[in-house]
Formats: structure tokens, sequence, C-alpha cells
């Protein structure tokens, strides 16, 4: 076991453990809408039901972490980014395609239930009669995201590749991802990921790609922690 991954993980769980205390609590999609206060800008992580530490202490452990506007001149929001990943429960407005995390959670659906939908991931856009026959796994997905608990932490910085929100995303990614490594909190045994056809997400044990591969740099939680405190003394 990597002793020093295991105190860094301790810690930033630890500060999510403060971060909870500062937003007032976790939320789920299934019970936000855009009239609720949300920060403009700013990083997201989702836990998942059953899926609980087993190395780094007792809770939740975190499944996927995200951020918005990473393109220069993007006015993305953070509602309206974890509003794509929401999706609806009710209606056919639900859109995988613009949403990696929808995809993904899509696709190791489709496994367990059997959708049999051949054309799910495909392409950046489709008819509406190829999103006619995804009607039921969109659906499902709904439903499944909208259940995870997330928290928020407010990063107003402005749009581009360089963020410190990007900063955040893929170092807090590259900390908690198990790719490559002795694996700490690993994914419970019944995990959905498991069934993900990407190899990046089940070995990584994160509804994430991109930064599984990488390094968490020695001033991350330095940085996690001044954020947290900068949220909790915000007028």
């Amino acid at each position: 076991m990597d002793a020093s991954r295991k105190l860094r993980l301790e810690r930033f769980y630890d500060l999510l453990d403060e971060l909870v205390r500062v937003v007032g609590g976790v939320r789920t999609l299934a019970a936000c809408d855009g009239r609720m206060v949300w920060p403009q800008r700013g990083v997201y992580f989702f836990l998942e039901p059953g899926e609980l530490r087993s190395d780094t202490g007792l809770g939740p452990r975190v499944v996927r972490v995200g951020t918005h506007a990473l393109t220069a001149g993007s006015n993305t929001t953070l509602w309206s980014r974890l509003s794509q990943h929401r999706g609806t429960e009710q209606y056919g407005d639900s859109n995988h395609r613009a949403s990696i995390f929808r995809s993904l959670i899509g696709a190791a659906l489709d496994v367990r239930v059997g959708y049999d939908c051949p054309t799910w991931g495909q392409g950046s856009s489709a008819p509406q009669a190829i999103r006619d026959r995804e009607f039921e796994l969109e659906l499902a997905v709904s439903k499944q995201i909208g259940t995870m608990p997330f928290l928020w932490l407010a990063v107003n910085d402005k749009p581009g590749p360089d963020s410190l929100r990007g900063y955040v995303e893929r170092n807090a990614i590259a900390l908690l991802s198990n790719y490559a490594k002795d694996p700490l909190d690993p994914p419970s045994t019944f995990w959905l990921g498991h069934l993900c056809d990407r190899k990046r997400v089940q070995h990584s044990g994160l509804w994430n790609q991109n930064h599984v591969e990488g390094a968490c740099g020695p001033r991350f939680l330095d940085t996690l922690e001044r954020l947290i405190r900068e949220m909790e003394d915000a007028p």
C-alpha cells in the first residue's frame, strides 16, 4: 500500500467533510433545479449509494470529479453542466451525447439490464428516430445519476484550459484514481462501473476517463483547503 497516497487521501476526505459543512450538506440532482443558489463556476464531486471507503476511514468514496468552461470564452455555468448530467426522469430531452458521465453510466446499464442500444455513445448528435429508441435507457441513466449525492466547490475563475477549476479537477482525479496503482478504497464488487466498456473506468474506480493516469501535485491539497476556506469566508 502507498502510505503517502493513503495519507493524502485521508486529508482529501477530511477536507470534503469540511466542504459538506460549508455548503450545508450533500444534494442529489433529482432534488435540484436552477432556482437554487449555485456559484457561477465550480468543481463537483459525486458519491454513489453503496460505494464506501475501505482504506481511508468511514464514509462514501468519490466516484466522479468534474468541472466545466475549460475553453476560452465558454459561458457554461456550474448548474448548466450539472443539468446536462441530470437529464430528466419525465421527458425525452435527456442527451447522453452532451455528457460523458451519462454516456459511461448508460453503457454499463445497457450491459446490466440489456436495453439493446447499439447506437449508444455513437456520434455527437443523432436523429430523432435513434433518440426515440434510446429513450428508455436515457430515463434509466437519469434515475441512476439522480440518486447520487454530490458536493460542489465554488471556483469562480475565468473560462480556459489553465483555469484553477481544471487544476482541481485533474489533481483530484489523479489522487483518487486506482489506475495502474495498488488500489486504495477500491470499488465494491457490485459497482456498476465494472460493467462499463471503458478500461479507464474499470481500473480507476471512477466514472472518469481523463486524468486517471496522472499524478497529483504536491500543493493540491493546500489549494483545495484554501478554496474551501474562501467559500466559508464569503459573504
